[in-house]
């Protein structure tokens, strides 16, 4: 490679899950902090980040597409971007996409990222850098203080997995379970309610896996730091994603009923309704503990809105043990889910498994799924019709004075009136659709 100018501007395109979003903005507050600015709307950046998945079928190949359209599109503009591949993808395959991809500067993995700013010093002097290394924590402690993003932030507490599944492959994307220390997390949402967060989101890939000693030297779980955050003068909700069965303590489940700033709102994968599927699957937890679990948390929070993840199609799944997967959508009632077809990712113990299931089966069982937990997604939102409740606004409307944001439960909630970014608006909900609600504000609503 040739020595080139140092970027002046960057476009981080972020793939996959929430933690994957934060990533992406705390690479960007990286950037920023260089002086390197994002490219205005419309124009093409100097430098380009992919943060990539590696969750979905064929990851590996869409990354080749994506930087395969960034050298045509600098080609026809005459402005070649610096391309760095980041995330999971760049986890796993490492060296691979150095020697597939020679548009592609950089590659790093999601521990690594926070030496993205030596990566560019020799991407700039015509040198490939690679870096999948994984510090976590001192991923962490090397990043820029926070800024502002907007009414809710996420806050990354906790990362990697020691699960296996079988299907999956964090546990080698992403590493070992490992917790932000208590005092660091307590620090950084004070940081961001100073500069404007009305609202948090703690993730994790086990997010209820987080274990740290509080500031009286206590040992904790993620119970503990959400009452201790509940604390924080100036924040109004607070949330928690992805949970695992198997770390659910009694603890956490009080605090539904116990924190008033906790939003009643549970994401709690199953994945399959069938034991034996569960088992292949490596969960280690049965339908049935996973409904004796959502039982506990509606006894102390009746109104709580439940979430799930579902894999239609694992090799060997049965038409009977599909049915059971939809036996525990009807017995749960979803308010949102994630559903996907079974795909069989390299390295994974299910990719080898015999029964392969055929795709056709595969997608004819998705839709069926997928209509079922849309059903239930419908009837979760009827039935918040006449209730009042603050709506977080998080952004405007396409028409003058119309406002949208979340509710408590997570809906997407729309109304006219006064209001600005940021506000808590009281509205009552008055219609509902398949995927969002209209709000009227100071008025009631007959049902």
């Amino acid at each position: 490679m040739k020595p080139s100018a140092p970027p002046q501007t960057y476009r981080v395109k972020s793939f996959g899950c929430q933690m994957n979003v934060y990533d992406g903005e705390r690479m960007a507050e990286l950037l920023s902090e260089r002086g390197i600015q994002p490219a205005a709307e419309g124009e093409d950046a100097d430098l380009v980040i992919l943060n990539t998945c590696h969750i979905r079928e064929k990851a590996q190949e869409k990354v080749y597409s994506d930087v395969g359209r960034l050298v045509l599109a600098g080609k026809q503009s005459g402005k070649k971007p610096l391309i760095a591949v980041a995330g999971c993808v760049a986890q796993a395959e490492g060296e691979e996409i150095m020697k597939r991809a020679p548009a592609v500067s950089i590659v790093v993995g999601p521990q690594a990222y926070h030496r993205l700013p030596e990566m560019l010093d020799k991407a700039a002097k015509g040198e490939r850098a690679t870096d999948t290394d994984m510090p976590a924590i001192a991923k962490f402690d090397a990043l820029p203080r926070r800024r502002k993003r907007g009414p809710s932030a996420f806050l990354t507490v906790q990362e990697g997995c020691d699960k296996f599944c079988t299907y999956c492959v964090v546990p080698y994307t992403r590493g070992a379970e490992i917790s932000r220390p208590f005092k660091d997390l307590i620090a950084e949402v004070q940081r961001l309610v100073e500069a404007g967060a009305k609202e948090i989101m703690l993730l994790g890939q086990n997010v209820n896996a987080w274990r740290g000693e509080d500031d009286r030297g206590r040992r904790t779980g993620l119970a503990g730091l959400i009452h201790a955050l509940a604390k924080i003068d100036g924040l109004e909700r607070l949330r928690y994603t992805t949970s695992h069965p198997n770390d659910m303590e009694d603890a956490l489940i009080a605090a539904h009923g116990e924190v008033d700033k906790l939003m009643p709102y549970l994401h709690l994968p199953v994945q399959s309704g069938s034991d034996r599927v569960l088992k292949a699957m490596n969960r280690q937890h049965s339908a049935d503990s996973y409904l004796k679990i959502i039982e506990k948390f509606r006894a102390v929070r009746p109104d709580i809105a439940i979430a799930g993840d579902f894999i239609v199609g694992f090799p060997g799944e049965t038409e009977a043990e599909f049915e059971e997967t939809l036996r525990i959508v009807d017995e749960v009632r979803y308010a949102a889910c994630f559903s996907f077809k079974y795909s069989p990712r390299p390295g994974t113990p299910a990719a080898t498994m015999d029964g392969q299931i055929a795709p056709e089966v595969m997608a004819e069982r998705l839709q069926r799924l997928q209509e079922r937990l849309a059903h239930h997604q419908y009837a979760f939102n009827q039935a918040s019709v006449g209730t009042t409740c603050k709506v977080l606004v998080d952004r405007t409307g396409r028409d003058p004075g119309q406002w949208l944001g979340k509710s408590p439960w997570l809906q997407s909630v729309w109304f006219e009136g006064e209001a600005a970014i940021g506000d808590l608006v009281e509205v009552t909900l008055a219609a509902a659709g398949p995927v969002s609600l209209k709000g009227l504000v100071g008025q009631t609503v007959s049902v």
